[in-house]
């Protein structure tokens, strides 16, 4: 009965230890991310950058790491996914240029070692990043907002994300993430009569905001139809924003049917979810995801709940 409180007891005590540490270098990646956010100078924000990975990743070395949200660091997306079987972390670094680069994570919720994906940015060399299957060193860099897990047996995820592209134009995408023999995987033929589009990437000014969300009762991933001010400007995507009418994919059999011309009341003001403008001043705020009013969605096809 002693031996047992003995290890009881040395128990607890490590793990408050690991808990002080882990906190302490929560502080440190808080302090890094808002450099790395709000410096003006493109060195200190890339060497900010670099000492906030080496940062984390010692973090996350540290035994219960999983488990603890660095709920202060703000400038970085920290999304779980719904089945709780990792965890993804993604944030940018803008460029001098007003180009953005991006980084990110995937940790395997594991009892003992770590089991960490570094993801690296490849969208430079991706001529056509929507047909393209992608690993984690082969990345679509982007900013997540929002996971959605579909299916059971042989389930993958539907991942939300930000993607500021240049001075000229911003993105979106919906990248689906599976795993195959334990590895993720990114893109897949999950968007029905596109058998060719593995992801689906909105690209659209950047003086524009646009609308992507889930709507969990519908199975319903909803966003503005973008479109040109001008017939003359079609080729260029960087004139595109919201006509008013909005376009969605629903979920049925697995496999995502886009629906055109919904019908939506009550819209949210908030229509950058999980985003704020990098051009803004940040408090360290760059990614928390704030609850929405509800919305009220139909289709003029009655589209029904898969």
């Amino acid at each position: 009965m002693a031996f047992t409180l003995i290890q009881f007891t040395a128990f607890g005590q490590a793990e408050v230890a690991n808990q002080n540490k882990l906190k302490n270098y929560e502080d440190s990646l808080k302090t890094l991310g808002f450099t790395v956010v709000n410096n003006e100078n493109d060195l200190e924000r890339k060497n900010a950058n670099y000492h906030f990975i080496r940062t984390l990743v010692a973090a996350l070395k540290i035994p219960g790491s999983y488990n603890y949200k660095f709920d202060s660091v703000k400038t970085v997306s920290l999304l779980y996914s719904p089945d709780n079987q990792f965890r993804i972390f993604s944030w940018n670094v803008m460029n001098e240029d007003g180009s953005f680069r991006y980084y990110g994570s995937i940790q395997m919720n594991t009892k003992n070692e770590l089991k960490l994906y570094p993801l690296t940015d490849y969208t430079p060399f991706l001529p056509s990043p929507e047909d393209s299957v992608l690993t984690p060193q082969k990345w679509l860099g982007a900013q997540y907002y929002k996971i959605v897990k579909v299916g059971e047996e042989h389930p993958y995820y539907v991942l939300l994300g930000w993607k500021g592209n240049n001075v000229k134009s911003t993105k979106k995408v919906i990248e689906i993430l599976s795993y195959k023999n334990s590895m993720p995987v990114f893109g897949a033929p999950v968007f029905a009569n596109e058998k060719n589009k593995k992801r689906i990437v909105f690209e659209y000014s950047r003086q524009a905001s646009m609308l992507l969300r889930y709507v969990p009762d519908k199975q319903l991933i909803v966003f503005d139809h973008l479109a040109p001010p001008d017939p003359k400007v079609k080729v260029d995507r960087s004139f595109y924003g919201p006509d008013l009418t909005y376009d969605g994919y629903q979920l049925k059999n697995g496999k995502w049917n886009l629906v055109q011309d919904l019908d939506m009341r009550n819209i949210p003001e908030d229509r950058d979810e999980g985003y704020v403008d990098p051009k803004k001043p940040q408090t360290g705020s760059a990614t928390t995801v704030k609850k929405k009013p509800s919305s009220s969605l139909s289709t003029k096809n009655s589209v029904k709940k898969s």
